[in-house]
């Protein structure tokens, strides 16, 4: 298998900068949206489709309660739907908090998919010699929060097990959470203490210190980063250009930019559908291979012996 996940750790970064920039640069709905897609196609094929859902079902929230505040406290656009406490609620503002809210969502998967797929050897492999420390530091604080919520995981059931929670009451669950917090409290210092040793015992920190890697370039990294600065760039000449400007305020500008250039929106959605495609298509070849090995005589001649 040699989905996107599989390629050098420059070409992963390199293409998570594109993609995050494009999406808190631009604000046009369009591209907002085929980000959104786009990234959430591309956790879907990576996470178990049951993260994916719960993750889904909390971000939407997350997403209606953006969506929902704006208009709450931006009072611009000369769309008047109706008033609240004298203020009044807009047609545009309730418009850009949903598109603020869109962005919002789709950097929150491209950053979920990120933590995946650039692990945090290929964190350091790209940024370790160039500033190491800031690169441990960083690769370490991404690990952190998932490790921190699988130990809180294995302590809370620990203590269900030894049968601390005797019932479902509000003071029963405070006085569970106090000792889960204690416990991860003393577990972090320790492993702290531990890490930090260990790492010493390694040599971090040390001038002379050597490296190594299994990561090497090969040809079809040179062609993806070709690729993507091509589609980088006619995406950047639109934005300059302006064909991507889009007016919320005081009227919300019409689609009519959008027909016209629509060869441009279309390497914006090739841009964020790429690491979608390329999973599919290796989920597809080697769904094809598993067939073709299984219809194969060798393996009918073997069963049937």
């Amino acid at each position: 298998m040699r989905g996107f996940a599989t390629f050098h750790p420059f070409v992963l970064f390199l293409y998570y900068a594109m993609v995050l920039i494009i999406t808190m640069l631009m604000l046009h709905p369009v591209i907002l949206v085929l980000s959104l897609f786009g990234s959430l196609l591309f956790f879907l094929t990576i996470a178990p489709l049951r993260q994916f859902l719960l993750d889904l079902g909390f971000y939407f929230l997350m997403f209606l309660l953006v969506a929902i505040t704006n208009p709450l406290f931006v009072h611009k656009g000369e769309t008047i739907l109706f008033f609240l406490n004298d203020d009044p609620v807009t047609l545009e503002a309730i418009i850009y908090g949903f598109v603020i809210a869109t962005m919002l969502v789709a950097v929150i998967f491209w950053s979920k998919s990120f933590s995946e797929i650039l692990t945090t050897d290929k964190f350091l492999y790209v940024f370790g010699k160039v500033v190491p420390k800031s690169a441990l530091v960083l690769s370490m604080a991404f690990q952190f929060i998932p490790l921190f919520k699988r130990q809180i995981k294995k302590v809370h059931e620990a203590q269900k097990t030894l049968g601390l929670y005797t019932s479902n009451s509000i003071t029963d669950r405070i006085l569970g959470g106090i000792r889960v917090f204690n416990s991860i409290l003393t577990w972090s210092l320790e492993s702290s203490i531990h890490r930090a040793d260990a790492m010493k015992a390694r040599g971090y920190g040390l001038p002379k210190r050597s490296n190594f890697s299994l990561y090497k370039f090969e040809k079809r990294d040179l062609g993806i980063i070709g690729a993507l600065f091509v589609m980088f760039f006619v995406i950047i000449f639109a934005y300059i250009k302006q064909y991507f400007a889009f007016n919320y305020y005081p009227a919300i500008s019409d689609f009519t930019d959008t027909k016209q250039y629509f060869f441009y929106f279309l390497f914006v959605f090739m841009l964020t559908i790429l690491p979608f495609m390329m999973e599919m298509k290796e989920n597809l070849l080697w769904t094809f291979l598993k067939r073709k090995i299984s219809a194969s005589p060798i393996r009918n001649k073997k069963n049937v012996s």
